[in-house]
């Protein structure tokens, strides 16, 4: 581990912040214009987790050797896996980390840890911002995009961003302003030419991947965070498409002053220029943490260097995969490189580390000194009324739902049931009673199961979706609800109306608007029950497989 010392001295504190000119500039809501710096620490971050289970190993043998067995053969045992171990490290305003390592090394698990999304016994260490322990304040000033694109597939990204804009912006600004601020976002972000078009997802054609992921980012931008966090923005991606992304998310670095962290699993080279910092882990452990370009000098001087030129991201995941280069042959899987490399971090970069983290400096008295003058102009304030939330999600959810609500296919069932029972029952006696039992037989299996087993998947469906936006503190729980309960019992009860008019007058019953309309309104109230049942048992089991189960028996019981 020669050269040390000139590992030391170029490591040694190039960890300092980039804050804008001016802090006490006026700030607007929009994504361009400049941010409040913030300064994140994160200082020996663990993350350990219990799993449970029973060893069993023993009744297993005493049950092949044919020996009786005692209760207490079958004890729960309890192995405690380690996620992080001792990570340890900072983003300042205007950098962009990178956080490179293979499938299974926690960085997930670490993005969502300093993004505020990962809480419990298991998380130990310090995150800090601006010297202080994260608050509701800074948590409104971070955006967390998660590795997998939870979009509405049915609406347009124009639909989907200026949702987002009247639910997450403050009630200080106008509509108006809230429609400008997220038409601003997406000519930031290059969406223009498909933002007429729907989402999409596997099934419904819509946009491509790349515009998917610059959708997903756009929603954290709607509230210039000065903090933005990004779980593998470049999977699916091609080179050119994770390339221009990766610029883009440095443009907002170096030109807005935010501090960008994100996790990458095989940049380019290419992009790999692009990063500032770079954290490589490996199964928890932190196995170099300094500027991008310093990595290969750093391996270099610890007796790790390539046999040839190469992709220096490329070099840096085989050495955290244990994989080192000998002579130009391979050895894969080496268990002494990646102790050999952990040793060597801790030996040489995690003390100048600390220090220079130890030495940055503070940001509080600025962000006391914002925080005072953001409330005093109301842009702070609370997000939009109870009432508001409520209308803007009932218009949400009609402009997505009435897709599935009214499908071809769909009403096609409906009108088809009706004309089926019209004709099996046509101009029948409605004084003949046992005939008129098959008819209502047949209605209450058809309006019975049918609204209820299409409830059970809608909130088991949404529910990665809605935890996202409670996280980010778009709406509450109540009003969440109450417009799912609305808008989807409004929607389910065109169908049944149009299904009853076609067949009550084909079928001959009993004529006349009164009975006609007092027969609507039993079914309509039956179709109520059955879409609530579903509404209930999906919330309460989250499995929609399992739930519709349970409807669909429940409901025939109740027949």
């Amino acid at each position: 581990m020669s050269g040390s010392t000139g590992v030391e001295n170029q490591m040694n504190c190039q960890l300092s912040a980039r804050l804008p000119k001016d802090p006490r500039e006026p700030r607007s809501l929009s994504s361009s214009s400049p941010c409040f710096p913030i300064t994140l620490k994160f200082v020996d971050v663990c993350y350990r987790v219990k799993i449970h289970g029973k060893t069993g190993d023993s009744c297993k043998i005493k049950r092949l050797l044919g020996l009786e067995q005692k209760p207490s053969d079958e004890i729960l045992s309890t192995e405690e896996r380690t996620i992080l171990s001792g990570v340890t490290g900072m983003v300042s305003p205007g950098e962009f980390m990178a956080v490179l390592g293979p499938s299974g090394s926690g960085k997930s698990t670490l993005l969502n840890a300093l993004a505020g999304r990962l809480h419990g016994p298991g998380l130990t260490g310090k995150i800090l911002v601006n010297d202080a322990k994260p608050t509701k304040h800074t948590l409104k000033r971070t955006g967390f995009v998660a590795q997998d694109d939870l979009l509405y597939p049915h609406l347009t990204v124009r639909e989907t961003l200026v949702f987002v804009a009247l639910l997450r912006l403050p009630r200080s600004l106008t509509r108006h302003d809230k429609i400008n601020a997220a038409e601003s976002v997406i000519s930031e972000l290059g969406l223009e030419k498909c933002e007429n078009t729907v989402v999409g997802n596997t099934f419904i054609r819509g946009i491509s991947g790349g515009e998917r992921k610059r959708v997903s980012i756009a929603h954290e931008l709607l509230i210039n965070p000065s903090l933005l966090v990004l779980d593998e923005p470049t999977s699916g991606l091609d080179a050119t498409a994770a390339q221009r992304l990766v610029q883009t998310l440095a443009g907002m670095a170096h030109g807005r002053g935010k501090a960008v962290v994100t996790s990458i699993h095989q940049p380019s080279s290419r992009v790999f220029q692009m990063f500032d910092t770079v954290l490589l882990l490996s199964e928890g452990k932190c196995l170099f943490y300094g500027k991008g370009r310093d990595a290969m000098a750093y391996f270099d001087s610890v007796g790790f260097s390539p046999a040839f030129p190469m992709n220096p991201a490329d070099f840096l995941l085989d050495l955290a995969n244990g994989v080192c280069q000998i002579d130009g042959m391979t050895e894969r899987e080496k268990p002494n490189v990646k102790q050999t490399l952990a040793v060597a971090y801790n030996t040489l970069l995690a003390p100048n580390v600390k220090t220079c983290i130890d030495a940055s400096p503070s940001l509080g008295d600025n962000m006391r000194f914002v925080k005072t003058r953001e409330n005093a102009h109301g842009i702070t304030s609370a997000i939009t009324t109870w009432f508001s939330q409520l209308c803007i999600l009932l218009h949400r959810l009609l402009k997505e739902r009435r897709h599935e609500s009214f499908d071809a296919l769909r009403v096609f069932q409906v009108i088809a049931a009706s004309l089926l029972s019209g004709l099996m029952w046509w101009h029948s006696d409605y004084r003949d009673v046992h005939d008129r039992l098959g008819l209502l037989f047949f209605i209450s299996i058809f309006w019975g199961v049918i609204p209820s087993f299409s409830a059970v998947f809608t909130f088991p469906q949404e529910r990665a979706i809605f935890t996202r936006e409670r996280a980010s503190g778009m709406y509450t729980l109540s009003s969440y609800f109450m417009a799912h309960v609305i808008g989807s019992l409004s929607m389910e009860l065109v169908l049944p109306t149009a299904f009853l008019t076609l067949t009550y007058w084909m079928v001959g019953l009993r004529p006349g608007l009164v009975p006609f309309f007092l027969t609507l309104f039993v079914l309509l109230l039956y179709v109520l029950a059955s879409q609530g049942l579903g509404l209930a048992l999906g919330a309460a089991i989250m499995d929609a497989k399992k739930a519709s189960t349970i409807s669909t028996v429940t409901m025939l019981a109740f027949v």
